[in-house]
């Protein structure tokens, strides 16, 4: 069993900084904004020995105008299911308001530890304040004083917070896991596709574009393959992108891009292949992700027998040298294929882990090279005597040669796609280079 801390309160008092404290990352967005966070969002700490997830939530509402209100609550419940121990979060500048003291009724009902957390006692007399918390009625616990902005005070929180935990924990769980991160503009589907693999609400979905803000980790069990699986804020073009909070929110994305393994670079079917996309495409091969497309809403498109491979080869068009992409089309709506797309994720996963046995590299491509050697330059003949696969994360072949700094462009290429034709490198960026021999 994990042991797991829930962060929860209403909008506006210092979760996600307490989050980002605890974890010590600025992992989650902060503003001065209430209702920045909305989504569930794990993190991992530890102290005295003992490891644990954080996780942090939107701030609990009930009566305003906010219509993310209810599907807040649900992420909140959610949290409080899943935590061994409930941290509420309450402020010492706005003191004991009517929000919390109905978000106590709520907490009452569990049978698991809470601790009040004061935060903003950034003074003594703000500390003082705190004394008024205790009237909510949260079991035995004292109510503990914070400054989340500088950690004044978290130790002592947490020294009896680790009392809690039934062990020790994993100090990073998901060390080691392959990553697959869901990219794209915003309002593509991306939250509904994750929500619809695990068969519940991680994600909040609306038709309103820009619903997710931070980036979303989830840990996914399928076909007896174990993966993170990380919802992320739809990218715009930067001229459109005017709030901070959304500038943020796309920070975050690029970051989940560079962490990630394998990138599903979602796109609606009724818009195609945009240049946000192609934008995103070509930053995942400078960064030697693998990469697939998965044509979403495509139970909106109408369509006859030749539809789909109309647009999938003006897709490839439009990849260009990079047609080792593959492509899938999918309804997240009506599920169609949505598992398929998964498992070709995890195929393209499985392609940039691969390592070719050395003499098998040479058994095929040799051959291919003795066919059609590289051209000479200026009278001087190259040859290639010995092909090796590189010790590194992603497919990287030496080859070995005589005179190295004469293969032009147009050969390495050849060489690659004679590679990708007796091996599977499908959705993987492959890099060549020449040693001398």
């Amino acid at each position: 069993m994990a042991n797991i801390v829930a962060i929860v309160g209403r909008p506006n008092v210092g979760k996600s900084t307490f989050f980002n404290r605890l974890i010590e990352e600025r992992k989650a967005i902060e503003d001065n904004v209430s209702g920045v966070t909305r989504d569930r969002h794990y993190g991992h700490a530890t102290w005295g020995g003992k490891f644990f997830s954080v996780i942090d939530t939107g701030g609990y509402v009930t009566g305003s105008d906010d219509m993310y209100e209810a599907e807040i609550r649900k992420q909140v419940k959610l949290a409080l299911e899943e935590a061994n121990v409930i941290l509420f979060v309450v402020d010492c500048h706005d003191g004991l308001t009517d929000l919390d003291k109905e978000f106590a009724k709520e907490l009452r009902a569990t049978k698991k530890p809470v601790f009040i957390v004061a935060n903003k006692a950034d003074t003594p007399e703000k500390a003082m304040m705190s004394a008024e918390f205790y009237a909510m009625g949260l079991g035995e616990n004292d109510v503990f004083t914070i400054a989340a902005t500088s950690g004044s005070g978290t130790g002592d929180l947490l020294d009896e917070v680790i009392k809690h935990f039934p062990e020790d924990g994993e100090e990073d769980p998901e060390d080691g896991i392959p990553r697959i991160a869901i990219l794209g503009r915003p309002n593509v589907g991306k939250s509904s596709f994750l929500n619809a693999l695990l068969g519940k609400e991680r994600s909040i979905v609306t038709d309103e574009a820009g619903t997710t803000r931070d980036a979303i980790h989830t840990r996914y069990k399928l076909y007896g393959k174990d993966f993170i699986i990380t919802d992320t804020a739809g990218i715009r073009k930067k001229a459109k992108v005017k709030e901070d909070i959304e500038f943020y929110s796309v920070m975050r994305s690029l970051r989940t891009l560079e962490e990630s393994d394998v990138l599903i670079i979602m796109v609606d079917a009724t818009r195609g292949l945009e240049a946000q996309d192609m934008n995103l495409i070509s930053l995942g091969i400078k960064n030697n992700k693998g990469i697939m497309i998965m044509i979403n809403k495509w139970d909106l498109v109408e369509k006859d027998h030749k539809t789909l491979d109309t647009l999938k080869k003006d897709m490839v068009e439009r990849l260009g040298e990079n047609k080792w992409i593959p492509i899938i089309s999918t309804s997240v709506e009506t599920k169609q294929r949505i598992f398929q797309a998964i498992e070709l994720a995890v195929k393209v996963y499985d392609n940039k882990t691969r390592k070719v046995a050395t003499s098998k590299l040479n058994d095929k491509m040799l051959p291919e090279i003795e066919n059609y050697p590289p051209p000479a330059n200026k009278g001087k003949y190259i040859k290639i005597k010995y092909i090796t696969q590189l010790p590194t994360k992603n497919p990287v072949f030496a080859f070995f040669c005589n005179l190295p700094q004469y293969i032009k462009t147009p050969y390495t290429r050849f060489l690659e796609n004679r590679l990708r034709e007796n091996f599977d490198f499908e959705g993987v960026p492959i890099k060549i280079t020449y040693k001398k021999k």
